[in-house]
């Protein structure tokens, strides 16, 4: 049996490889896999069943991979396959058979795979041993929510786009639990995704423990105060901090190696560097005026940047040591964006290294500094990459860049023969608005994002490959892409979760799949199951089916005659979400109106409506003349109860279906509506 298979398996390579063809718009609905594999062929009337009899057998270099695969099987079927070694001769009955390609064809990626399922047996052969396990990941998604556990028929072709497919998180805004990060990790490996671009020190923290500079984490890891969601500007009051232990990162960087994600730290320098300095003074530019580093409590740009001494150089290398002890990856990131330069234009030591260099300016005074970088991480037999702004002043000659600003940049470093990772603000960034900002802050002001309108079909119509590139030699200098999850407004682990999916899901199709295969009618279609499968893993995710759309509760409808104030909406009035509220953006007149108009109408009961709300602290904008009416049709109307310091309460009659507040006279101030309490 095992013989028979493999042969099934292997000899399969050639024959798919000849007449595979991507069948993307033909695909039945039993196969949803997210990233679409590049080459699928149904085989009609034939499908597996996974038993309690199914074992795996898998190449000896694949026990992880065959283990991961067993718990994953017993989590979506109850069934926990057993496993065999091949070198068992055993007669399986029913099995899964993870095997490598023992001779890959020259060039072919390690994460390639095939995948054949019928009624003997399924077969993955990966060219590496991550093939297998993504090979493994289609396999599982492949299995029903519900219902009889049966595999299609198929045969699978695959390999990916890319080789860099990645994710970011900021952890130095706001940091997050090592259960959620392994949970992060876990939907990375679904969508094949094999990048972890952790982001662990900025301005308002440093989240990463070196045993050599304590203070680091002792004092750069905490800050006074954050501003709130709904107040930029201000300020919660309260001490907000912590940070990794080395054990707990060698821990998170082994959990992502089994699932064959690599994980590449960032440490953000020469700008962003305000915890840093606030723990070692002695790093920044202590020769300026007014030099008083803290950690920083507010968002955006900050002025204090390492100083560019040989005591600062000694203190990198030192941390860099420290860095490459707990990251095996062959890139380490070194941020470089959003450096400002005020601070080396006041500092006499930082223009006499500009002088003794022979640097034009400070762009070129920054461009040396991530050039001692490169030769510091050159001698640990690791690649800099850093954010677009590397390139300011001359881009190092190793370095790699990571494109998050205009385009133009990617295409003059691929030019100069440097690798790019695409990671661009116009589809990428996830902690912009998946859906109308307006809608989004009517559910609640924790809704908040930093701007901008990211949606699940902007995301999908991403190509991380330049057209003067495509089918050209440079075109190899696109290592891949990825996407970005700034923490400003992340403060809990259901927000990150909230941002990134299914945004994720199409992020990962840009990487993995041809452009030619892709269709984002189809990949929506797919995405049904994908969500359901978040909601069996406790993903707190965005429902695209809502896009657009806000609705008040219990199938109600609110119309006003007032234009809202940002995402202070009429349905607010009857909504789900706690805290939300109506408010006009410009005073009411004689006859405005907001009024709610109920599904089913009610019996004998009361109505409660209060008007105002805390503006800068104090009570403002209630309605100074109105009334409080009732109508069984919305012609006629009765009113029920005046206004008094902006509140009224009235009752309702059997019959009632429309409530309205209707202004009886003009005021100076705007309006603001709280909720129709119905009892």
């Amino acid at each position: 049996m095992k013989r028979k298979l493999q042969l099934l398996t292997k000899s399969s390579l050639g024959v798919m490889s000849a007449v595979g063809v991507a069948l993307s718009g033909t695909l039945s609905a039993q196969v949803n896999i997210i990233p679409l594999p590049n080459h699928v062929e149904e085989v009609a009337n034939d499908k597996f069943e996974i038993t309690k009899e199914t074992a795996i057998r898998y190449d000896t270099k694949l026990r992880n991979e065959a283990e991961l695969l067993a718990a994953a099987i017993e989590k979506a079927t109850g069934h926990k396959p057993a496993l065999y070694d091949e070198r068992l001769r055993i007669m399986l009955h029913s099995q899964i058979y993870l095997d490598l390609d023992d001779k890959p064809a020259e060039g072919v990626s390690p994460e390639s795979y095939t995948l054949i399922s019928s009624k003997h047996g399924i077969g993955i052969t990966g060219a590496g041993a991550a093939g297998a396990f993504y090979g493994s990941q289609s396999l599982l998604q492949l299995i029903p929510l519900e219902g009889e556990f049966s595999i299609p028929g198929v045969k699978i072709k695959d390999t990916p786009r890319f080789g860099w497919r990645g994710m970011h998180l900021d952890v130095g805004r706001h940091m997050f639990a090592p259960k959620d990060i392994k949970k992060f990790i876990d939907q990375l490996a679904v969508h094949k995704l094999n990048t972890m671009h952790w982001h662990l020190t900025e301005d308002q923290g440093w989240r990463i423990e070196i045993k050599k500079y304590p203070k680091l984490t002792e004092i750069g890891g905490f800050r006074a105060s954050t501003p709130p969601y709904g107040n930029r500007t201000g300020s919660d009051g309260k001490r907000y901090g912590g940070f990794y232990t080395q054990e707990q990162i060698k821990d998170i960087v082994a959990y992502a190696q089994k699932r064959h994600i690599t994980i590449v730290p960032e440490i953000d320098m020469p700008g962003h560097m305000a915890a840093a300095i606030t723990a070692y003074p002695e790093l920044g530019n202590t020769d300026i005026p007014n030099y008083n580093p803290k950690v920083y409590g507010l968002w955006g740009v900050h002025p204090y940047i390492l100083a560019p001494k040989e005591e600062t150089f000694k203190w990198i290398d030192d941390v860099l040591t420290e860095l490459c002890e707990l990251f095996p990856s062959t890139y380490i990131h070194i941020g470089g964006d959003e450096a400002p330069k005020g601070q080396w234009k006041q500092s006499p030591f930082a223009q006499s290294v500009m002088k003794r260099e022979g640097l034009k300016n400070e762009h070129d005074l920054q461009s040396y500094f991530i050039g001692r970088l490169e030769k510091m991480l050159d001698a640990k037999g690791r690649k800099l990459i850093g954010w677009d702004e590397i390139r300011e002043g001359g881009l190092s000659p190793k370095a790699t860049m990571m494109l998050w600003r205009g385009w133009d940049h990617a295409i003059a470093s691929v030019n100069e023969g440097h690798d790019v990772v695409m990671a661009p603000g116009s589809h990428t960034y996830f902690d912009h608005y998946q859906n109308d900002k307006a809608i989004e802050l009517a559910k609640g002001v924790e809704y908040e994002c930093i701007g901008g309108h990211r949606t699940l079909s902007s995301v999908y119509s991403f190509d991380p490959m330049p057209k003067q590139f495509k089918g050209t030699e440079k075109a190899k200098h696109i290592l891949g892409c990825q996407a970005q999850l700034w923490s400003e407004y992340l403060k809990t682990w259901d927000k990150v979760e909230y941002q990134a999916f299914p945004r994720v899901a199409a992020l990962a199709e840009c990487a993995w799949t041809q452009t030619e295969n892709k269709n984002y009618d189809q990949f929506f279609v797919r995405l049904q199951p994908m969500l359901a499968r978040y909601k069996k893993a406790g993903i707190n995710y965005f429902d695209p089916n809502t896009e657009g759309k806000v609705e008040a509760k219990e199938g109600a409808k609110v119309s006003s005659s007032l234009q809202p104030h940002g995402g202070h909406l009429p349905v607010c009035i009857y909504d789900e979400a706690k805290g939300t509220y109506f408010w006009s953006n410009s005073p009411p007149k004689e006859n405005d109106h907001i009024t709610l108009e109920l599904a089913q109408a009610v019996k004998a009961g009361k109505v409660h409506v209060s008007t105002g709300g805390l503006v800068k602290g104090k009570i403002a904008d209630r309605l100074k003349d109105g009334i409080l009416q009732v109508s069984t049709d919305g012609k006629d109307w009765k009113k029920i109860a005046d206004f008094e310091d902006g509140e009224a309460m009235g009752n309702l009659s059997d019959g009632t279906k429309f409530i309205r507040v209707l202004v009886t006279g003009a005021q100076t101030s705007w309006l603001i509506v709280q909720d129709f309490d119905i009892k």
